[in-house]
């Protein structure tokens, strides 16, 4: 793991409040450090959104911040690539891939964190309004 990657940034199905039972992954190999943005735009892909960074500097997309504990980062890492499908053993073109991103605490401090980005066209997509999934899946309920 990258020593500038000790931190992870969720901003859809893994965030704590909707329960999804992947959220136990960082439960048990992660600390919620607090709500985080990152520039970009947050796109409805159906089921789960997908987050493409921002041309520009332009977008905010909300989401929880997690130190990953060294010892099990690894292995958590792993579990969820392969639930976002970009672990090696998934085919090629993933539709995410996983990248050390900038995001910004509410503090206003920054810092380098892991985050699952889109890997395909975001063309015809629709974007999901003030980049918070969160709120957006609570308002369609």
């Amino acid at each position: 793991m990258s020593a500038q990657a000790h931190h992870l940034f969720v901003y859809g199905t893994l965030c704590k409040c909707l329960g999804h039972e992947m959220h136990g992954v960082l439960e048990r190999a992660a600390r919620l450090v607090g709500e985080a943005t990152a520039q970009g735009t947050l796109y409805d892909l159906g089921a789960y959104p997908g987050l493409v960074i921002a041309e520009g500097g332009n977008g905010c997309v909300k989401g929880e911040l997690y130190a990953l504990d060294p010892s099990g980062a690894q292995s958590a890492l792993e579990v969820l690539d392969a639930y976002e499908g970009c672990s090696a053993a998934d085919p090629e073109p993933h539709e995410y891939r996983r990248e050390v991103f900038r995001v910004r605490l509410t503090d206003g401090s920054e810092l380098a964190a892991w985050t699952y980005l889109l890997n395909r066209s975001h063309a015809g997509l629709t974007p999901i309004p003030g980049g918070d999934y969160v709120a957006w899946i609570r308002d369609r309920s």
